[in-house]
């Protein structure tokens, strides 16, 4: 049986490059059951709306929780593995699985009671109107004569 093979965003000519990620995974603290993996996000914005993206390909959108708080955006849900094969001898594993958690701190202050969500093809897109600034309300001092 052929050992699974780590994958690793270096090319094998950069072995010195292995030694920081196992002092980077020593360094850290042990991640949660919650954490097994984190889809990576797009967020921006436009005049009346933040919004963000994220690639749930494999995902049911119907398993993904979504919310805002404090100007904060969390989603979190679960990719299930799904096969008939029980063992399979593999040379190489890269796709996870299991459940993740995001929490993105949004860059405007939002509306997230009017939050609109719609996965198409895959891709996660979150639409959050933003909330209107707030201007300093100018106060005239009124003089009173006697």
């Amino acid at each position: 049986m052929s050992p699974i093979i780590r994958w690793s965003p270096f090319p094998p000519e950069f072995s010195g490059f292995e030694d920081m990620d196992d002092w980077f995974k020593q360094a850290m603290p042990v991640r949660s059951a919650m954490t097994n993996f984190m889809p990576a996000v797009d967020v921006y914005q436009d005049k009346d709306n933040v919004i963000v993206e994220t690639q749930l390909a494999g995902i049911d959108p119907e398993k993904v929780d979504i919310s805002i708080e404090n100007d904060v955006l969390i989603i979190k849900g679960e990719s299930e593995k799904k096969s008939e094969v029980e063992e399979k001898n593999y040379y190489r594993k890269e796709i996870r699985q299991g459940s993740f958690y995001r929490s993105i701190p949004l860059p405007s202050h939002v509306i997230g009671e009017k939050a609109k969500a719609e996965a198409k093809n895959g891709v996660l897109k979150i639409v959050i109107p933003k909330a209107p600034e707030t201007k300093p309300k100018m106060i005239k001092i009124k003089t009173v004569k006697k």
